[in-house]
């Protein structure tokens, strides 16, 4: 007899858990999507369709077995739905918030296709482990023995983490360097707390603290210490770096007071959210209140910038990106969030230069063209499509206007800085983009002894991604690791 608490899709509406009005959410950093209840989350899990063939699943880069807890959770039974659903993801409350679900599993989702709408995943993911955590069953990290190999991972972002969770739970030793003052990359310092508050992160860092990582902070490899101390002192190496060199235009005017690098004006913000001194912020350099806004670019860290723009009370916050919304790179759901906000975007537009002018700072006016004034801007069609598939911008002649501006914030993207250059290692192989050369899935380096995973390795990319390479690279790490034991063992 077929459970009658699943296959509910033709019945139920998808119903996501409640939103904050725009009004309320415009004026603080708090999440804006409230929890469902225990009824609630029952009843959008059992819409999932159980379809043997899941593609929801497929198309997780984790490939975590969504069908079978989303049943768990229908059924109530949630420490269960708990413990399935971290079996193979280390943050699924982190992925549960910032994953881009309408472009992976609920995009995916059959009965989505079929027009029912998708069942909620990323909601029911973060409410399973919110409820762990309240119930107490996140448990500690406990080896059930311990090993004298030590594991040094340099980057305490996402891949970084989900690696050191891993090689923990096996035993191993594992001492993490960062060169920020908190552990967590992008986690911590480059998404908005509307989208991630922070102690849901900094709960994670306490508990791989509490079983036994050790982190080394403020530490920058090639200055604090030399990569070659590090594998002196350590049996492996993982790199986990991600990419921080933002792109920027190399238009007229950029080098004007006023035009910021994303992850500069991220960072400023939630270094305040925690209540740090921030004199960028202080003054006015990384602050959008009371400035016209226009961020350029169209991905989800220009979608975070427009975001909190208005939530530090910019006048106008103005998006460009110059295809339309359809061929944006960002999460359309970001979109409409931003756009409910009070966020305008200008589709079909590229900055062609940064105009300067008399700007008034404290004690006097600055000379002209000292501060950023304005953007100027062409209108775009779509052409032709290129290699990749997507259709060409080209610019349309004599569309040229001016959008004014106060606070021009570049969200172009990041590329990898020169590791071997910076850290004066020799021998590390990188690719013409100048990500970290690897071997796909073990995530060897041409180095011995030395692993790389995460946006180092694929170019700026997503967490989850990050995350299932750290897991993988423990895996591999572990292996090598056991296999040198037993050669040891076997040459005694």
């Amino acid at each position: 007899m077929a459970d009658n608490r699943m296959l509910r899709f033709v019945t139920v509406p998808r119903e996501m858990p409640r939103k904050r009005s725009a009004k309320e959410r415009r004026d603080d950093f708090e999440e804006i999507y409230a929890e469902y209840a225990a009824d609630k989350a029952a009843e959008q899990a059992g819409r999932c369709s159980q379809c043997g063939v899941p593609y929801c699943q497929t198309h997780c880069p984790l490939h975590n077995n969504i069908p079978d807890w989303l049943r768990l959770t229908a059924e109530g039974r949630l420490r269960e739905a708990y413990e399935l659903s971290q079996a193979t993801n280390t943050f699924p409350e982190i992925c549960g918030r910032i994953c881009p679900q309408d472009r992976l599993c609920e995009g995916n989702c059959v009965i989505e296709q079929a027009g029912h709408g998708t069942v909620t995943i990323g909601a029911i993911e973060k409410y399973l482990t919110d409820t762990a955590w309240d119930q107490g069953w996140v448990e500690p990290i406990r080896p059930v023995a311990e090993r004298s190999e030590s594991v040094g991972i340099i980057g305490a972002g996402p891949g970084g983490l989900a690696a050191a969770e891993s090689l923990r739970r096996q035993g191993f030793r594992v001492e993490v360097y960062d060169r920020h003052d908190r552990a967590g990359g992008l986690l911590t310092y480059g998404i908005p707390g509307f989208k991630l508050e922070k102690h849901v992160v900094m709960r994670r860092i306490r508990q791989l603290e509490d079983g036994g990582v050790v982190f080394h902070l403020n530490t920058e490899i090639g200055r604090d210490l030399s990569f070659e101390a590090l594998r002196g002192r350590h049996d492996a190496l993982l790199i986990a770096t991600g990419v921080y060199r933002s792109r920027e235009l190399a238009v007229p005017g950029a080098g004007l007071r006023g035009v910021v690098r994303a992850i500069d004006y991220l960072t400023a913000s939630n270094r305040v959210g925690f209540g740090d001194h921030v004199p960028a912020f202080e003054s006015g350099e990384l602050n959008a209140a009371g400035k016209r806004v226009v961020v350029v670019g169209g991905g989800d860290t220009a979608m975070d910038c427009v975001r909190t723009a208005i939530r530090q009370g910019a006048t106008s916050v103005k998006c460009l990106y110059r295809r339309d919304r359809a061929n944006m790179p960002g999460s359309q759901r970001e979109v409409q969030n931003a756009e409910e906000e009070g966020v305008e975007f200008v589709w079909l537009a590229a900055p062609r230069a940064f105009l300067g002018g008399i700007h008034a700072v404290e004690g006097g006016q600055a000379p002209r063209g000292d501060h950023v004034r304005g953007v100027r801007v062409v209108r775009m069609r779509l052409g032709s499509p290129d290699a990749t598939g997507r259709q060409s911008p080209e610019e349309i002649p004599g569309s040229e206007h001016v959008e004014e501006a106060d606070l021009v914030i570049e969200a172009l993207g990041f590329e990898p800085e020169d590791i071997p250059r910076l850290w004066g290692v020799e021998g590390l192989e990188v690719t013409r983009w100048g990500t970290i050369r690897t071997r796909h899935f073990t995530h060897e380096t041409s180095l011995p002894g030395v692993w790389a995973v995460g946006d180092i390795v694929r170019g700026a990319s997503l967490v989850v991604w990050a995350i299932r390479d750290g897991r993988e690279a423990a895996d591999s790490i572990a292996d090598w690791l056991d296999a040198r034991a037993a050669g040891r063992l076997a040459a005694e």
